[in-house]
């Protein structure tokens, strides 16, 4: 009995390790290693009873933003401080103050919830970095807009005191997902003024990490990816259920996505019917195959009613990317990391915007792409082609399992082919993509090369 009891313990936590360590690892992106959400406290000065910090919350993730309506940073004070004033954001909740006669503070909160003033802000209540809605961009797009910032007064504390580290520090970007580190003490921040001839030293600093973990953030999926080629005429859809199952019978366009059912019904998120039923789609195909190239398109269609996505990117993974290539209609940017991904994101006030589906039409947006070939390892055998992950606004994008692929006409088993094999291939069909194309044709000038 000893001996069956033991192996049940052993393996009770045999299992909580392995859940642990897949929540873990849901945490850690290969394609964004070091991104991150870092908050920071600065004490700029110390007051009678308490001090006046500086805070920045910083991201760090490559392609992850932070959208509408944007963050809400919250935290739990150790003693009994109270924001004196704030500038720059507000608590969303001034709490009880009444034991305070002669001046009222901004927030008596013990876990006071923090968020970004709008961009038409007072200009009395503005500081540096503030007032962007508490949208973040992400960092490998536009890292001067991928911080906010906001100064506080904090008191009602003993005199003489050197302040006492934030508790629990929560962040809502905008939803859930995100876990923060304990808040720690790090060397003081130090800046440059006069032109960087000097360097100034803050008293004290805070630093906390934040990370995001789909597992925990419990949303639905967002997005599938379709794929097609020029040399088989099977367009290998999204698979079956990739963001929830359809419901509804093959006659019926609109439905509610799964997981979507909020309080108030009249706020369920509408989309086209469809077998994948996700709201946004990435296409994939490849349209020509010359000598030294392939000329690719890049569709993104959004199958959603009632939702346009601003500052939207996409991020590939295609080992086609370790060679130069060109791109016409989107920004693009290889990233640093061991594997060949490139990011690619709207051009303002052409395509920044991924519009809504109307009754008869998608919105969508698209680019074509010329990837150099790799002669020595380029096959069209087992997908070369073709990418191996996507993701759309950070979010995972359903891939079709690699045996649907589309694969090479039968007889043609190439695995090097020689000049002359380049350029047998030249039947082409039109993506799904045309058909919903929003953008067409890229205004001139806006091809682009990247590495």
């Amino acid at each position: 009995m000893d001996s069956m009891a033991s192996s049940a313990f052993r393996y009770q936590w045999t299992l909580l390790f392995l859940i642990a360590l897949s929540r873990i690892s849901d945490c850690y992106d290969p394609l964004d290693p070091n991104g991150n959400i870092t908050v920071t406290f600065d004490i700029k000065k110390y007051t009678i009873d308490g001090y006046v910090a500086r805070v920045m919350i910083q991201n760090y993730y490559q392609y992850r933003h932070v959208d509408n309506p944007g963050w809400k940073l919250g935290w739990t004070w150790e003693k009994n401080e109270v924001i004196w004033s704030m500038s720059g954001a507000f608590s969303v909740q001034q709490g009880n103050c009444s034991s305070f006669k002669f001046q009222v503070p901004h927030s008596c909160k013990k876990d006071p919830v923090i968020v970004d003033l709008m961009p038409d802000a007072q200009p009395q209540n503005r500081t540096d970095g503030c007032c962007s809605g508490g949208i973040l961009a992400a960092w490998a797009i536009n890292p001067l807009m991928s911080y906010s910032s906001f100064e506080v007064t904090v008191g009602n504390l003993e005199q003489n005191t050197t302040g006492y580290r934030p508790l629990n520090l929560t962040l809502m970007a905008p939803g859930p997902g995100y876990t923060c580190s304990q808040v720690m003490d790090i060397d003081p921040t130090v800046s440059s003024v006069i032109g960087g001839r000097r360097q100034e030293q803050v008293f004290r600093t805070w630093r906390s990490t934040c990370t995001y973990s789909s597992f925990l953030a419990k949303k639905p999926p967002v997005c599938c990816v379709s794929l097609s080629t020029f040399y088989n005429p099977t367009i290998t859809s999204c698979p079956s259920c990739s963001c929830g199952c359809r419901v509804a019978d093959e006659l019926t366009t609109s439905c509610v996505r799964q997981g979507s059912f909020p309080s108030n019904l009249l706020d369920a998120e509408l989309v086209r019917c469809t077998n994948h039923m996700c709201p946004l789609r990435v296409h994939w195909h490849i349209k020509k195959n010359y000598v030294d190239r392939w000329r690719v398109k890049l569709t993104i269609s959004n199958y959603n009613y009632g939702k346009n996505y601003s500052d939207w990117n996409v991020l590939v993974q295609h080992p086609g990317f370790s060679q130069p290539a060109t791109t016409y209609s989107f920004n693009n940017k290889v990233l640093p990391t061991s594997e060949e991904v490139a990011l690619f994101w709207g051009i303002f006030s052409y395509n920044s915007e991924l519009v809504q589906a109307g009754e008869n039409q998608l919105g969508s947006v698209s680019t074509e792409i010329l990837l150099q070939k790799d002669s020595k390892s380029f096959t069209l055998r087992n997908g070369w082609a073709l990418p191996r992950r996507i993701y759309f606004n950070g979010e995972n994008c359903q891939m079709p399992l690699p045996d649907n692929f589309p694969m090479l006409p039968n007889g043609s088993p190439m695995t090097k082919p020689s000049h002359s094999q380049f350029v047998l291939l030249t039947v082409e069909i039109t993506d799904p993509g045309d058909e919903t194309e929003a953008f067409s044709d890229p205004p001139s000038g806006f091809a682009q090369e990247f590495i």
